[in-house]
């Protein structure tokens, strides 16, 4: 026969029961370290790439062949104004 694993008698009482359990979740011992601004930099680059990969694709289904080809001649004249410098 397996043992018994003895837990801690949880009071009948409501208003005993509510603070028992309120100290037992905020005085857990294990604390969460909130993340280092490396961390947070790293989260933020996935979450663009992401969005980035998604956007593009989508940008093109919506524009119109008019206004692709104006960004087109936009991006290739930004291109050329940076070789001149």
């Amino acid at each position: 026969m397996r043992k018994r694993i003895k837990q801690e008698k949880r009071p009948r009482d409501v208003n005993q029961l509510a603070r028992h359990l309120v100290t037992a979740t905020t005085e857990s011992g294990d604390r969460i370290t909130p993340p280092t601004p490396s961390q947070i930099s790293m989260l933020m680059a996935e979450l663009g790439r992401k969005g980035g990969k998604i956007g593009g694709k989508r940008r093109l289904e919506t524009m119109s062949a008019k206004a692709r080809k104006e960004t087109a001649r936009k991006a290739a004249q930004a291109r050329w104004a940076k070789k001149e410098e």
